[in-house]
């Protein structure tokens, strides 16, 4: 597909998957029997790279999910529509620790375990979680 090949040109090959297993795998999450595998899986490390992506796919109408760590239980990061699976994973960085006003800065990929240790390490605690 000629998309794919300038998504690829876009943010790189090593940024991108279509192999069928990577596919098989992001067409699902937690919720029971279904599946719906996507064109194309993305890893963005970048505000810009996520910035192109979701800018290229919008001025040619190619529906884009969102996807954390797969982890829901209500299809909410299935993509339905095919298109491209935009995965959070890679932007897993926590940036900042405000130790005095008691507020963190991190990408959306950040697990909340990573989270949690990253503030018990300057002793305090994550309250949101476990919720």
């Amino acid at each position: 597909m000629e998309w794919l090949a300038a998504l690829e040109k876009l943010i790189g090959t090593e940024k991108l998957s279509t192999s069928s297993d990577v596919l098989a795998s992001y067409g699902s999450d937690h919720t029971e029997d279904l599946n719906f595998p996507p064109e194309v899986v993305v890893f963005p490390e970048s505000v810009e790279d996520v910035s192109a992506v979701v800018h290229y796919c919008q001025m040619h109408s190619i529906p884009i999910t969102p996807r954390g760590a797969g982890t829901g239980l209500s299809g909410g990061s299935l993509p339905i529509q095919g298109g491209v699976s935009l995965s959070v994973e890679r932007l897993n960085r926590i940036i900042e620790i405000d130790e005095e006003n008691f507020q963190v800065t991190v990408e959306s990929g950040v697990i909340n375990e990573s989270l949690q240790q990253a503030v018990k390490d300057k002793g305090l605690f994550y309250p949101p979680d476990p919720a």
